[in-house]
């Protein structure tokens, strides 16, 4: 009995009002006199009460002398309540958004193994159309299962894998060089888009002098970043396995003579 007082609670009666409802469905109709010893509360405040549901349109009375009063039907009320906690969420998906009309999603740091394998793992299971990663072999092992689940059931799974990469399932393409990008940087990276509106991006292994460190956010222009970010890396190692000999010629071992030209001996150099 104290869990339906509770629930009825929940639904924006008060204490009051949810045990005088629920002590009429157990006899009515019923004088206040009656209520109030059914529910336990002071006559008084039976009576108030009994007013107010009245006004409310949850119980009726009789114009006999004493009045008696009864409940209506469970199922109305609860229809009742449904019909308009419904009206009300419709209003609030409608209007909120235009409070402030330059809302921009935030992007959140996420820290800690288990925070981070955590919203990694949801944001896959949430996926419904795509997912862009970029990731070491070491750390695909910990969402291959998501990953193949998603891609079973229909999401679109494109993935640029480093160090001995292996993936039987979606579009793989493999970068070259992955433990000496780790080297060069001090720890793995991990870059993932899903949707469109959905991203993940940074360091997930601790190097010596870091910790695992991601940005996640659904702000849509850094999505659109981070997944061009994984395209171009694609449409790149692509172009490599197709015309390996033709950029050797050009831009030498390495692509030496492209790096140089755009990163003019910096000191990240190996990264690219």
């Amino acid at each position: 009995m104290d869990e339906l007082i509770e629930k009825l609670k929940d639904l924006g009666l008060n204490g009051y009002e949810a045990k005088v409802y629920v002590a009429l469905l157990k006899k009515y109709p019923a004088t206040g006199y009656e209520v109030a010893k059914c529910a336990d509360i002071p006559q008084a405040r039976a009576y108030d009460t009994l007013k107010t549901l009245e006004n409310m349109h949850i119980v009726t009375s009789s114009n006999t002398k004493p009045v008696e009063y009864t409940p209506i039907n469970p199922k109305e009320l609860t229809k009742r309540f449904r019909r308009k906690i419904s009206s009300t969420l419709d209003f609030l998906e409608k209007k909120l958004p235009s409070v402030k009309d330059d809302h921009v999603e935030p992007v959140l740091n996420i820290s800690g193994n288990f925070i981070i394998h955590s919203k990694i793992s949801e944001i896959i299971r949430n996926a419904h159309r795509e997912i862009f990663i970029e990731i070491w072999s070491h750390d695909f092992k910990y969402y291959e299962d998501d990953l193949r689940d998603a891609y079973n059931r229909g999401v679109d799974v494109k993935i640029v894998g480093y160090d001995n990469f292996n993936c039987p399932f979606g579009s793989v393409f493999i970068h070259a060089n992955g433990r000496e990008i780790e080297h060069s940087i001090g720890s793995r990276m991990i870059f993932i888009a899903v949707d469109n509106s959905e991203g993940i991006f940074g360091k997930i292994s601790a190097g010596k002098h870091s910790e695992p460190n991601l940005m996640w956010t659904k702000n849509l222009d850094v999505v659109f970043l981070i997944k061009e970010f994984i395209v171009h890396d694609m449409y790149l190692i692509d172009i490599s396995e197709k015309f390996p000999e033709q950029l050797k010629y050009f831009y030498g071992a390495g692509m030496k003579k492209l790096k140089d030209k755009i990163l003019s001996g910096s000191e990240f150099y190996k990264t690219y």
